[in-house]
C-alpha cells in the first residue's frame, strides 16, 4: 500500500455539535479553541464551542476588537496550556444540506443565499453575493462583513484559519447526525487541501459530570534504572512527537470554561432569571445558616484559643510530665483542633485559575471537601464510641477489672513462677533465676497494689474516653486508650527494660571476651577488627569472666524472652489502634461516596471507538479548477492526485476501580515501615540494643495554629459558607 505524503491533522469536534437540533442546515457559526501543532506535518484542531454572527458582534462591538476579548479569555486558562497553545478564533463551519459537497453561502445583512460551488474549490458566484458585502478570495473562502473579516485576518495571524462543513450523508450514531469535514485549511500563508483528517468526537467535560484523564504514573516511574540503555532509545526520546496528547486533553477539559467566559462577553447569550419566592426563601436560609455556623465556630474558637494559651502559660513539670505520658493523645488533640480551626480556611474559594479546567478543578473540590467530610465521619464514630461507652459503663468498668486481674496472676505471675524453676526442660541457675523472679514479682505485687486503688476511678476515666469520643472524635478517643495502655503496663515496660540492659551487657561481655581469645580486637573509627596481641593476664580473666557469663546466659535469656514478648504484645495492640487511627485520617471519604455515585468523576486513561474510515480520491477536474483559480495568488495551491483519508472516532474514558482510588491515600500509612526496617529491629531484640516500639505511622500534617481576631475568624467562617452555597448553584446550572 502507498504511504500517503498528505499532512496529518486530526480534529477534536464536541459531539453536541453534531446533532441537528444544535445546527441549523441555513446558517453557519464561528469556530472556537486550539491550534495545537507537533510538527510541520501533524497538528490538532480542538474545537471548544461554535459561536453565531450575532453573537461574534456583540463581542466585538461591546469591547475594542476581538483581540482583546480573547487575550482576556486566554489569560483566565491554565499557565501550562497557555504556553503549549492560545485561544484563539479557528474558522468557521457550515451545513452541507444536499450531501454533494455543496456549501453554505455566508449570508449578508436580511438575505440567504447558498452558494453551488465545488467542494475542492471552495469558490462562489458573484451573482449570488449581495453587492458590497461578500465576495470570494482566490482561495475559495467567502469574503466576510468589515468587522468579521477583521475576525478573520486576526485569527490568520496567530494560528490558523479552517473552513469546515458538516455532512449529514453519513450518520454513525443518534448523538452524531452530522459529520464534520475539513474543506481546507490556512496556515503560514498557504491553503492546504490534501489532508488526513482524523475526527474525534468528544463529550464537553463538565465539572460534576465527566472529565478526561491520561491516567497516573506508576510507582515504577521514580525507580532508577541502572542499566544502560541502547543508543536507539535515546534517540526515540530526543524525536519531536508525534502528538501531544497533554496539551489536547488539558484544552479539552478547558472548553466548558472558554465557552462559559466568552457567553460572559455576549449581552446576547445572558439568561434572565426571574426572581421568585423560592430564590428568596434560598438565599435566606443561607444566609441564617452562614451565620449560625460562624457563631458557633467563633464560640468554640474562643474555648480553643483559651486553652491554648493556658497550655504555653503553664510550663511546670507535672504539665511536662503529662505531656510526655499522653504524647498520642496530644498529637491527636492537635491534628483536630487544626482541623477545626481551618475548616473555613479549606472551603473557602480564592481563585478562578483552577476553575477553569475541569481536571483541577475536580482536584481543588476533592482536596477542599476531604477535610471536613473525615471531621464529619470521624465527630460520627466518635459520637457513637461515646454513647455506648456512656451507657455502659460498668460493664466495661468490671470487664478491664477482670481482665487486667487475669493478665496480671494468668500471665505475669505464673510466668514468673515457672521461670524461677525449670522452664521447658531447661536446667537454669537457681540463684539468678530466684533473684530476677524474686524481683519481677515484687514489681508485680507493687503495680497491682496501685492500680486497685486506681480502679476506683476507672469508671470516670471510661466516661471522659466517651466525652473525648463525642468532642474530638474517634481518633482521639482511641489516642487516648493507646495513652492509658501504655500508663497501665508500665510495670512490664520496666521489668522488660532493666532485662534488656542486662541481657545486652551480657551479650556484649561475651562477644568481647570470644575476641579475646581469637586474638581480634575492635577498631571503633574504621569500624572492623584488627590483630591484637593480648597479655597472659588479659587471657586469664577473660578465661575467669567467660565461663560464667556464658553459662548464666540461658537464664537471663528466658527472662528477657518472657518480658520482651508481652512487651510486643501490648505494642502490637497499640499498633493495631493507631493504624485504626491512621485509617480513619487517611480514608477518603467523600470521593469513595462521589465513586458509588457518579463514578465518571474518576477518569483513569483513554481509549477511541472507530466508527468509520473513508478514503476520499482526488478528481482531475477538481485539479485543474483548483489550479486555474490559485494561478494568481503569490503562494500556489498545491493539488496531487493521492487519496486523503478521513477517520471517525469517539473518545472514551476508562474509569478507576476502588481500590486505586483508596490505595495511593493509604500508601503513607506505612511509609516508614519497610522490610529493612523489620530486620534491623528484629536484630536489634534480640541482641539487647533496641526495644520493641510502635513503628510510625503516617498521620495528617500539623498546621500552624490559626490565631487571628475574632471578628475576622466570623467573617470567614460566614464568607466559606456561603461559598458553599455558590458551588451548589454552579453545580445545579452545570
Amino acid at each position: 500500500m502507498r504511504r500517503s505524503n498528505n499532512r496529518k491533522c486530526r480534529l477534536w469536534w464536541p459531539t453536541h455539535l453534531s446533532s441537528l437540533n444544535q445546527l441549523n442546515l441555513h446558517s453557519y457559526a464561528f469556530l472556537f479553541g486550539w491550534f495545537i501543532s507537533s510538527s510541520e506535518a501533524s497538528f490538532d484542531i480542538v474545537v471548544a464551542f461554535a459561536c453565531d454572527e450575532s453573537a461574534l458582534l456583540s463581542m466585538t462591538t461591546t469591547h475594542t476588537n476581538l483581540e482583546r476579548v480573547v487575550q482576556g479569555i486566554n489569560r483566565k486558562m491554565p499557565v501550562l496550556l497557555q504556553d503549549k497553545s492560545k485561544f484563539s478564533l479557528l474558522g468557521y463551519y457550515a451545513a452541507d444540506c444536499s450531501s454533494n459537497g455543496k456549501l453554505l453561502m455566508v449570508r449578508g445583512k436580511g438575505k440567504k443565499h447558498i452558494n453551488y460551488t465545488d467542494k475542492r474549490t471552495c469558490l462562489c458566484a458573484d451573482e449570488l453575493a449581495p453587492e458590497g458585502k461578500c465576495g470570494r478570495w482566490r482561495c475559495g473562502c467567502h469574503k466576510l462583513d468589515v468587522i468579521l473579516e477583521q475576525c478573520r485576518t486576526l485569527a490568520l495571524e496567530d494560528n490558523i484559519w479552517a473552513q469546515i462543513v458538516c455532512d449529514n450523508s453519513l450518520a454513525v450514531s443518534r448523538k452524531v447526525e452530522l459529520i464534520p469535514k475539513v474543506h481546507h485549511i490556512h496556515r503560514k500563508g498557504e491553503a492546504i487541501f490534501q489532508l488526513d483528517v482524523h475526527v474525534l468526537f468528544y463529550g464537553i467535560p463538565v465539572f460534576g459530570g465527566h472529565h478526561y484523564s491520561l491516567g497516573f504514573k506508576s510507582s515504577s516511574d521514580g525507580v532508577t534504572n541502572h542499566c544502560k540503555k541502547p543508543e536507539w532509545v535515546k534517540d526515540l526520546n530526543r524525536k519531536q512527537p508525534y502528538l501531544d496528547l497533554d496539551a489536547v486533553i488539558l484544552s479539552i477539559n478547558t472548553a466548558n470554561a472558554a465557552k462559559v467566559f466568552t457567553e460572559a462577553y455576549c449581552s446576547a447569550k445572558r439568561s434572565r432569571v426571574s426572581f421568585h419566592f423560592f430564590c428568596m426563601f434560598s438565599i435566606l436560609t443561607w444566609q441564617l445558616l452562614a451565620v449560625l455556623l460562624a457563631s458557633f465556630s467563633t464560640i468554640f474558637y474562643v474555648v480553643l484559643q483559651s486553652f491554648h494559651v493556658l497550655s504555653h502559660v503553664s510550663q511546670s513539670y507535672i504539665y511536662v510530665a503529662l505531656e510526655k505520658v499522653f504524647c498520642n493523645t496530644c498529637k491527636n488533640l492537635e491534628i483536630r483542633c487544626c482541623q477545626l480551626l481551618y475548616w473555613p480556611v479549606f472551603l473557602k474559594d480564592y481563585g478562578l485559575r483552577s476553575q477553569s479546567c475541569v481536571e483541577y478543578a475536580e482536584k481543588a473540590a476533592f482536596h477542599k471537601h476531604s477535610m471536613w467530610t473525615s471531621l464529619v465521619v470521624d465527630l460520627l464514630l466518635g459520637n457513637f464510641l461515646g454513647i455506648i461507652l456512656w451507657c455502659r459503663a460498668r460493664e466495661a468498668c468490671a470487664w478491664i477489672s477482670v481482665f487486667s486481674e487475669n493478665a496480671t496472676n494468668y500471665l505475669l505471675r505464673t510466668g514468673c513462677v515457672w521461670l524461677m524453676g525449670n522452664p521447658a526442660g531447661f536446667k537454669l541457675n537457681t540463684e539468678l533465676a530466684g533473684v530476677l523472679g524474686t524481683i519481677s514479682l515484687i514489681a508485680i505485687q507493687i503495680w497491682s497494689t496501685i492500680w486497685w486503688l486506681l480502679g476506683l476511678f476507672l469508671i470516670h476515666l471510661i466516661k471522659v474516653v466517651a466525652v473525648f469520643g463525642s468532642l474530638f472524635g474517634l481518633t482521639a478517643a482511641a489516642a487516648l486508650i493507646i495513652d492509658t495502655i501504655s500508663l497501665a503496663t508500665t510495670h512490664v515496660s520496666t521489668l522488660q527494660w532493666l532485662l534488656t540492659l542486662l541481657y545486652s551487657w551480657q551479650i556484649q561481655a561475651v562477644d568481647a571476651l570470644w575476641r579475646l581469645f581469637r586474638g581480634r580486637k575492635w577498631n571503633p573509627l574504621r569500624q572492623r577488627l584488627d590483630s591484637y596481641a593480648y597479655s597472659v593476664e588479659q587471657h586469664v580473666v577473660g578465661s575467669l569472666l567467660f565461663t560464667p557469663l556464658l553459662l548464666l546466659l540461658p537464664t537471663t535469656s528466658l527472662f528477657y524472652i518472657f518480658f520482651t514478648i508481652m512487651k510486643t504484645t501490648i505494642s502490637f495492640v497499640c499498633i493495631a489502634i493507631q493504624f485504626g487511627i491512621s485509617i480513619i485520617h487517611a480514608t477518603p471519604y467523600i470521593k469513595i461516596f462521589i465513586w458509588f455515585v457518579r463514578r465518571k468523576r474518576f477518569p483513569c486513561g483513554l481509549w477511541f471507538d472507530i466508527v468509520l474510515c473513508q478514503r476520499n480520491a482526488t478528481n482531475s477536474s477538481e485539479v485543474k479548477s483548483a489550479e486555474k483559480t490559485a494561478s494568481g495568488s503569490e503562494n500556489s495551491l498545491r493539488a496531487s492526485c493521492c487519496r486523503s483519508t478521513v477517520l471517525v472516532s469517539f473518545l472514551h474514558s476508562n474509569f478507576l476501580n476502588l481500590r486505586q482510588v483508596v490505595w495511593p491515600h493509604y500508601r503513607n500509612v506505612f511509609s516508614d515501615v519497610s522490610r529493612s526496617s523489620i530486620a534491623l529491629s528484629a536484630y536489634g531484640i534480640l541482641t539487647g540494643k533496641r526495644t520493641p516500639s510502635a513503628p510510625k505511622i503516617g498521620l495528617p500534617p500539623t498546621l500552624p495554629w490559626l490565631s487571628i481576631p475574632y471578628k475576622e475568624y466570623w467573617r470567614l467562617c460566614h464568607e466559606a459558607v456561603l461559598a458553599c452555597k455558590q458551588d451548589c448553584i454552579c453545580q445545579l446550572h452545570r
